[in-house]
């Protein structure tokens, strides 16, 4: 497993997000504990120790599973990541009630990391409206010590993104985009990168194969892109691409 430096951290590159999780039959509601808890045991196995959920994950079930599964772990074995739902507007005035479920549904008593959950045109004003409380919530827990690092994911334009950081930026510690070699582009990431690393603020990537789908291409995509490197699996130099190790061929 490939490490990076967050501070005192040693995070691995790596993650195992639970927003796509086995489920037993067709409503995602119905997550297949078991199956999920071999996942976990594998991830932990070959050194993977950094664990994203959210609120919403699952029709709010992810986060319960996940909880119940790591708390079998030493609680420093593992790094745990959630998120406030800013996607669904009737919460914007429930973050205290929010974060203290959170706690309890993952079985811990602290946050490794805590972010404003999926930045974009529909929630930008709510999340820099002080009417909520929501930025001030979350910095008091990390006073408190009940969040250690706190960050924002973002699907929203440039635009959205330069407007949250120049409310927030300072206090950002790092921020989760979605980067893959198609996003570069599509969802501005090329430009959303420049920003975060001018801000000096660590990025996270998210969705690297767009929830698998880059990893099941059709014929004509997969010829496309082995013919950039014939003697290549997209997927290696992918992953090099989003470390940052190298450009796009």
């Amino acid at each position: 497993m490939i490490y990076n430096n967050f501070g005192e951290l040693r995070l691995s590159a790596l993650g195992l997000g639970a927003m796509r999780l086995p489920i037993t039959g067709e409503k995602i509601a119905d997550i297949d504990e078991a199956a999920t808890e071999q996942m976990v045991a594998y991830a932990m196995e070959h050194g993977i120790n950094y664990y994203d959920t959210a609120w919403g994950y699952h029709d709010g079930y992810s986060e319960p599973v996940l909880g119940r599964i790591l708390s079998k772990y030493p609680r420093d074995h593992y790094y745990l990541a959630t998120k406030f739902p800013g996607y669904d507007l009737a919460n914007m005035d429930k973050v205290e009630e929010i974060f203290e479920q959170q706690l309890k549904r993952c079985q811990v008593e602290y946050f490794d990391f805590y972010l404003f959950h999926n930045v974009c045109e529909m929630n930008i004003d709510a999340y820099l409206d002080p009417k909520y409380g929501i930025f001030d919530y979350l910095m008091k827990q990390k006073e408190n010590g009940r969040i250690r690092h706190l960050g924002f994911s973002i699907h929203g334009s440039q635009d959205i993104l330069t407007r949250f950081l120049d409310a927030y930026g300072e206090q950002m510690e790092f921020a989760q985009i979605q980067l893959n070699w198609i996003d570069w582009s599509f969802q501005q990431a090329k430009e959303k990168v420049t920003l975060l690393n001018k801000l000096h603020i660590p990025v996270w990537v998210m969705e690297p194969l767009r929830g698998g789908k880059l990893a099941s291409l059709s014929d004509e995509a997969s010829g496309k892109l082995r013919a950039l490197r014939p003697d290549e699996e997209p997927a290696a130099w992918a992953f090099r691409f989003l470390q940052g190790l190298e450009g796009l061929p």
